[in-house]
Order: C-alpha cells, then structure tokens, then sequence
C-alpha cells in the first residue's frame, strides 16, 4: 500500500495511490493522488468507498488530513468522488469539480455536506492556488465526461489525464511508468475507442497540450506515460484514432431482441417461434 512517488523535492512532492482496491475483478482499478506543496495538500480523483480507508490512511503517513485545501475531482463518476461523503466529514477540503456536476456532487452525500465548499469551475478551466504554486485546471470535455478537466502542476511538469491514457491492469502493474508507447497501445487501444467521444476532441486536446512542458501523463486507471518519445507518441496516436460517435452508425440503435438471463447473468439470444 505504499504509494509511488511522482515528484519529490525539500517543499513539494506527488503521490500516486495505485492499489487500495482489490484486484478480484469486481470494480476496475483505479488511481488516487496527494500533492503536498510546504503545509498546503490536494487529493485528485479521491476515488469510491472501496478506496476511501486505506486512503486515508496512507495519506496521514504523509500529510495531516485536516490541513487538506481541496478533493480534485476531472469528472463525477462513482470511481472519482463517490466517497465525497466521507471525504467531507472528515477534512475541511474544498471540492473542485466541473460546474457541470456542481449541483450532482452532492447526491454523493448527506444533506447540507457540501454547502459554501464547492468550487465550481467554468468550461474554460483556471489557475488553482496551491501553497506557493499552483495547479492548472485544463479543458478535457467530452473526454470522457461532458465536464471534464485535466491537471498540470508545472513544479513536477505532470499532467493529470484523468481517463486519458488509461490502459487496462493491475494495481501492482501501475506503479510501472511506459516509456515504450508502441507496446502499450494494446492495453489502452479498445477503452479509448469506446470511452473518448470523437477524434476532433482529441485532436484539440493535443493541440492545447503539445504547448505545455510535459515529464509524465498519468492517467487515473494504469500506468503512466514518462519521457519525451513516449508522450509524443502518445499526442501522435490520439490524433489519429477513430473513437467513440466516429465509429457508431444505425447499427448501434437497433430494437433489442436478446434475452438477459437473471440466473447467468448472460445474454441469451432470443428464441424462435414455432412458426419462425
């Protein structure tokens, strides 16, 4: 459970949280991070309530809980914030979040939890003041979430891509950066298709990221992406990939006919009349 370190120096330092969930198949892994600058603390993609404990206490070995500034959120998926709850019970921290989700976000929670402690941030993102740095708020949307965004801290020069770069693995696989792009599109190929809406929203992405200085992309499911051929390679492939309304026609939008059995758990294909 100990976490990987990103980025150290004597005042800042990021963290990435890879394995605080089972890898028994039932829910996907997933990534949290800390970014610590001198007495001030962020979490990233704080993640569900199968993340929330061991978290937390990973956490204190590093920051005091009740010195965090703010819980991250890219998006509002369940594996993002659906321990939001917890996470405003037991800190003080502000919660960052798309204005898009901002009246969705408290659904995560008791009545009356995240009053006057939301931050809701317009389409075009913003600077966020952490410590005596700060993190920048990047557009991401429709990638995969109609309000998404991506996080540059320009001491560590990472770039947070929430589910961008995601590749498929175990929580102990993560924790291993890719320098090889080329062997590890296979692992990311069939979630970016499905999960990133079109190919012009990653071509604009690319456009706007291509003009930051970038050491690691790390996404919040797998490994990260680390060094200069690599990410380049990275920018050059989402350019280029068909994803998402591209690939669907009336194919996709047909009257079901499929039968789901409750006792497998499968699908069946439907049965023929006597007189079919």
């Amino acid at each position: 459970m100990t976490p990987l370190e990103l980025y150290r120096d004597k005042n800042h330092a990021c963290l990435m949280f890879t394995d605080l969930i089972e890898d028994d198949g039932q829910a996907v892994q997933a990534n949290q991070f800390l970014i610590v600058d001198d007495d001030t603390g962020a979490v990233i993609d704080p993640g569900g309530n199968l993340a929330f404990n061991e978290l937390f206490m990973g956490m204190t070995r590093h920051f005091p809980p009740h010195k965090l500034s703010y819980l991250i959120a890219s998006h509002a998926d369940p594996d993002i914030i659906a321990s939001l709850d917890r996470w405003m019970t037991s800190t003080k921290a502000l919660l960052v979040i798309s204005r898009l989700w901002e009246r969705f976000a408290p659904h995560f929670t008791k009545v009356g939890k995240t009053e006057n402690r939301v931050i809701g941030v317009p389409d075009g993102g913003g600077h966020l003041p952490l410590g005596r740095h700060e993190l920048v708020i990047l557009p991401a949307h429709f990638m995969h979430a109609e309000g998404n965004f991506h996080f540059y801290d320009p001491v560590s020069r990472i770039l947070f891509t929430g589910d961008l770069g995601v590749s498929m693995m175990s929580g102990a696989e993560a924790r291993v950066p890719v320098t090889d792009l080329q062997a590890h599109i296979p692992r990311m190929e069939a979630f970016h298709r499905r999960y990133m809406v079109s190919n012009k929203i990653l071509r604009l992405w690319a456009r706007m990221a291509r003009q930051l200085d970038i050491a690691m992309l790390v996404p919040q499911h797998g490994a990260p992406i680390m060094g200069k051929q690599a990410i380049s390679d990275f920018f050059d492939w989402i350019e280029n990939l068909m994803c998402g309304i591209d690939l669907f026609d009336d194919r996709a939008y047909q009257y079901p006919t499929a039968f789901i059995d409750p006792v497998t758990r499968q699908m069946r294909p439907a049965l023929r009349s006597v007189n079919g």
